[in-house]
């Protein structure tokens, strides 16, 4: 596990367990506290336009958790992944939702992210293939690849550091340098083979996301 610059986190995350539910042609990846909440649906620009379900349930702590989106104070992060000086964070937002695996015969492959980030209590961004985020303004932010990356919890996807690439028009994601993915919980590719090739799995998982431009 990789050293902190800061023993502070911020949360109490839980950490989460997937079982897979089969429907024809795909695996998807279920929670308990999706059954008992059901589907979310929201409108993204992938292909796949499916749902996301769990919310503030996955957390374990209610929409409390959800208000920390509005803390824009840089977090404590490993030296790998800091945004060099000169940045600041502008935006920051909770994100809940999967992450979706398709098995290729002999890996999980790579992930694709879906989910949304809110903003204190509201509902402020979408965010899918790209990996791309999208603000209600329509202000958009493509993360370049390959991202910088550390273990913090080996039960949870990396924490990530990723040069933006892309701003497209006005409001929260003009004019975004870099982009961080910390505090992460689930979210991981599952642990056993696939049954078939082209078998999906939704992982469910939360993370902060921070979003820096340049200091004047």
């Amino acid at each position: 596990m990789t050293a902190l610059c800061s023993s502070q986190k911020r949360g109490n995350k839980k950490s989460m367990k997937h079982v897979m539910m089969k429907e024809p042609n795909k695996t998807i990846t279920e929670t308990p506290a999706l059954r008992r909440l059901g589907p979310f649906e929201f409108a993204a620009r992938s292909t796949n336009k499916t749902t996301v379900g769990a919310l503030a349930l996955l957390l374990g702590g209610g929409l409390a958790a959800l208000a920390a989106g509005n803390d824009n104070r840089a977090p404590a992060v490993p030296d790998d992944i800091a945004v060099p000086a000169g940045n600041k964070v502008h935006f920051h937002g909770f994100g809940v939702g999967v992450q979706i695996y398709t098995w290729n015969g002999t890996s999980w492959g790579a992930a694709v992210p879906e989910a949304i980030l809110f903003h204190a209590n509201g509902v402020v961004t979408i965010h899918f293939a790209g990996p791309t985020w999208q603000s209600n303004s329509g202000s958009t932010v493509v993360g370049a690849l390959p991202p910088k990356a550390v273990t913090v919890d080996p039960n949870a996807i990396p924490w990530l550091r990723l040069d933006a690439k892309n701003p497209v028009g006005p409001g929260i994601f003009a004019n975004t340098t870099f982009i961080q993915r910390v505090n992460t919980t689930g979210g991981k590719a599952p642990s056993t083979d696939g049954a078939f090739v082209g078998q999906v799995a939704r992982v469910p998982y939360t993370a902060d996301y921070f979003f820096y431009r340049q200091s004047n």
